[in-house]
């Protein structure tokens, strides 16, 4: 069964989003990557690009699949997770701690994020 943080808020997507002082650390859910499996590389934007909710900014690489990356929120890139670069795999071990992807000055709307129970319920966990 996929570990789903109360705290976190998510997309359909299957990315998640923890929210603080205007800055949302967003990464893959557990769910995600045991459905993608091991995963490899990252393609991260770059620090200061605009993001939208719902729209890709990167994609994730796996040993069989390659998947966009959405934004769960309008905003800026104010940091990218750059040990990733020499093991994406971290995703796959800590998806919700050492595994974050990339951090968002929040500057607009946060698209259609969901609780944990509304997640728990789309993955049929």
């Amino acid at each position: 069964m996929s570990s789903v943080p109360d705290q976190l808020q998510y997309t359909k997507d299957h990315e998640w989003a923890r929210v603080e002082a205007g800055v949302a650390t967003v990464g893959i859910t557990d769910h995600a990557q045991h459905e993608l499996g091991d995963i490899v590389f990252v393609e991260l934007p770059k620090v200061g690009a605009a993001v939208r909710a719902g729209e890709s900014f990167g994609t994730i690489e796996a040993v069989k699949t390659v998947a966009e990356l959405y934004a769960p929120v309008d905003g800026t890139v104010t940091e990218v997770n750059a040990d990733l670069g020499g093991d994406a795999g971290v995703i796959n071990t800590d998806p919700y701690g050492k595994g974050w992807i990339l951090r968002i000055a929040v500057t607009g709307g946060t698209g259609e994020l969901m609780d944990a129970a509304s997640y728990r319920a789309l993955i049929g966990a």
